[in-house]
Formats: structure tokens, sequence, C-alpha cells
């Protein structure tokens, strides 16, 4: 029939691709089930089902585990399950002050979880890609994880970045323009002798997102923005289950929303800016000003200011309080405008603003009620329980979600586990 479309070799791996994201999606969140169970539950024939879980097991992705919990009248089925033993994917950020590393298995559970100072902002980007790309070795060759099939890498970064191509487009806060950085890394595990893998670079705030959305006390929630408290303020946007990234991929640089006409000099050369007002540089320059240096922070000084106002705060001390209930104003007005414009169900502090939250939040929270036409929803600004891991944590859950979404770039069959 004229314009009736049809299914070729590329349309085809499509369908294919879809319906073994739709299987390994329905064993994640009702395992152990059955073949039968699953054919049932997503309306594909038994037959596909069968094909699809040889595929999956022949990949080392399920297994079989018995009968399902629920038996019903007649033969019984054998029970399937995720087989988290023999795949691993790995998830690192890079900061201004630290260099995060997360590795997660098929079902997300953390393998291993490492975080050190490192001053990126004075060591520049071609240091940096060295540096990660030593950190991604060292973990792939743990023992935690040198028996499995690694799914590949994915690393966070604050700032502007353009997925498809790893290109570092611009991060003020570390003072990179257009740094090729998934190139460098792979140029140099290549000059290693290390095994190629797939790499994937994104912005911080978007990774943070999604590891809220895959493993965060809201887990599941499908309407939520994270904001990152560092030295720079980004937030990642979630709109049913989605990942918001709008028509250049640089969606949510609240960062550099212009709140205070002739407010003070923001790091991305304007004034006024969000993060120039409720950024934890900013923040600590008044909260804690006798340990701030005349220049930007380095290495493990930011961590320590943090430390020192926590202290101070919980000491009671009236100009630290003082200084994170205005900053959390600020930081509160910046995500109304989210709110008026997303309508999340939350809104979720990450990094720094962490251990900052008890003096912070609250004031935030009454800001974003304030500024919102919404009705008041209470509980809607939250704290993030992943701090500093959370960007890191993510880009492993994206890769892994990469497969849920019938994306399998493994072997027929990956090394058996031990």
């Amino acid at each position: 029939m004229p314009g009736t479309p049809t299914i070729g070799p590329a349309g085809a791996q499509g369908v294919r691709e879809a319906n073994l994201g739709t299987v390994l999606r329905t064993i994640r969140a009702a395992a152990p089930c059955s073949r039968a169970e699953i054919a049932a539950a997503t309306g594909l024939t038994k037959s596909t089902v069968s094909s699809i879980v040889a595929d999956l097991a022949a990949r080392r992705l399920v297994r079989e585990v018995g009968a399902p919990a629920e038996r019903r009248v007649g033969r019984p089925g054998v029970g399937l399950a995720l087989d988290e033993r023999s795949i691993a994917a790995v998830g690192l950020e890079v900061n201004v002050d630290y260099l995060t590393v997360v590795a997660v298995d098929l079902l997300e559970g953390v393998l291993l979880s490492r975080h050190a100072a490192f001053d990126a902002r004075s060591a520049g980007p071609e240091a940096c890609a060295e540096r990660i790309t030593g950190l991604l070795a060292h973990t792939v060759a743990d023992p935690l994880l040198r028996s499995r099939t690694v799914l590949g890498a994915s690393v966070a970064v604050p700032g502007l970045v353009d997925a498809p191509s790893g290109v570092v487009t611009n991060a003020p806060n570390l003072r990179w323009t257009g740094f090729p950085l998934r190139e460098r890394i792979a140029g140099l595990m290549a000059r290693a002798g290390l095994p190629a893998m797939p790499l994937h670079v994104d912005n911080d705030a978007n990774l943070g997102v999604i590891a809220e959305y895959r493993g965060g006390h809201l887990a599941g929630t499908p309407d939520l923005v994270y904001i990152t408290g560092e030295v720079g303020v980004g937030a990642g946007i979630l709109t049913g289950g989605a990942l918001l990234r709008g028509s250049s991929g640089y969606t949510g640089e609240i960062g550099h929303v212009p709140l205070l006409r002739g407010g003070p000099r923001c790091g991305c050369g304007r004034r006024g800016c969000l993060e120039a007002l409720a950024g934890v540089e900013a923040v600590l320059r008044h909260a804690v000003p006798d340990l701030m240096p005349d220049g930007p922070l380095s290495g493990a000084g930011l961590s320590r200011a943090v430390d020192a106002a926590v202290a101070r705060a919980e000491a009671g001390d009236p100009a630290v309080r003082r200084a994170l209930r205005r900053a959390g104003t600020w930081l509160g007005r910046g995500a109304a405008a989210l709110v008026n414009v997303i309508d999340p169900a939350a809104v979720i502090l990450g990094g720094y603003f962490v251990p900052l939250a008890p003096w912070l939040g609250p004031p935030c929270a009454a800001a974003v009620a304030a500024h919102s036409l919404a009705p008041d929803r209470p509980g809607r600004v939250q704290t993030s329980g992943l701090g500093l891991t959370a960007a890191a944590r993510g880009g492993a859950s994206a890769l892994v979600d990469a497969l849920d979404r019938g994306r399998l770039p493994l072997p027929e069959r990956a090394p058996a586990p031990p």
C-alpha cells in the first residue's frame, strides 16, 4: 500500500531494542517472575519473550532463580531475576575541589565509592583528563570489578557540556572552554594500553537528578529538580521521568539567573547571578571570612571551610547563621523560578548544601513558598541523601538505564561470575 512504512534492518533493530528494554524493566520491577508472567505483563508473545530471555541470559544479564513467589494453577514456571554478578558501570565526577568515582552493579548496588580532594581549577583540563584516566584505570583494575564486564564510564563536569560529542563547552569555575574531554580520555586510555569502553561526559546536575530518580529517597518520582551545591549552582531537571536538556543541551544553568542588580561579580563575568549570591564559595566568604583567601579556594580548602561553617553554626555563631539564612533566601528565590515553570514534586539540594541544610534549608523553603504561584506544598524543598557522590552515581546509573532501554553494548558472553 502506498505510504505504508516498512521495517528495514534499522527499524527491526529498534523494535528489538524496545522489546529487550521492556523485558529487562519488567524483570527489574517484578523479579522473580516467569517467562509467562513477563509475556502477560508486557503483551509480547511467549516465543518473543523466550528469545529475548535467551539473549539476556547469554549476556549474563538475567539468571534463573527458582519459582516465582506467587504460584498459579498449572505447571510451575522458572523465576527470572537480573544477574548483578557479571557487570559494572563506572561514574566519575571532577569538580572544583574534588574527584569522585562510584561503581555500581546491574541492580545499581554500589560496588565501590571513593572521594579525594583535588584542585581541578589549578590543575587545568589536560592534567584533569590524565587524573581521571588514571582513576578510571585503577577502578577497573580493582578486585571488586576485575572479573566483571564494564559497561562504560561517565564523567560529570560542572559546566556546559555537549553530551553527544563529550566536549566541555564552558565550565567557568574550572576555567575550561571548548575542551574535548571524552576524546582526551579515550586517547590517554589507548596510549596506556587500556581496553576501549563507551565514554560519556555530562553536566553534574543532570547526572545528579538521575541519581536521585533511580536511587535517592524520592526514587521513581518523575518530576524533580536537583540543585548542585558547589562553587557553581546548577539544576538538573526531570519531567515525566525524562531529563530536560533543551535545544542545545544546556538546560538548568540556574546559577546564572540574575537576581540582584549590581550584585557581586560571578565567575561567568556578570553581576548579581544566583551563583554569586548562594554558591558555596560565595556563602563561605560571608560565613567564615577569616578562613577565605583573597583568591579562589583550592584543593581541600573548600571542604575544610564548609566544616568550619557547620561547626560555628552548630555552636550558635550569629554571623554564620545570618550568612546561611541570607544565602538560603537567595537560593529559594532562584528555585522558585523553576518551580513556577516546571512544577516539580520536589526541589532537592545536593553537594555542599547538604551539611549546610539545617540553616540554609528552611529559609530556602520559605522563599520558594513565598515566590511560587502554586499552593505551598510541605516538603517541596528536600536535602539529598547522596551527598558528594550524586553526580558520579548518576553517571553510573545512566549507563545501567541505557541497558534498561535495550541498548546492549555487551558481548554475547560476559565473563563468568566468580
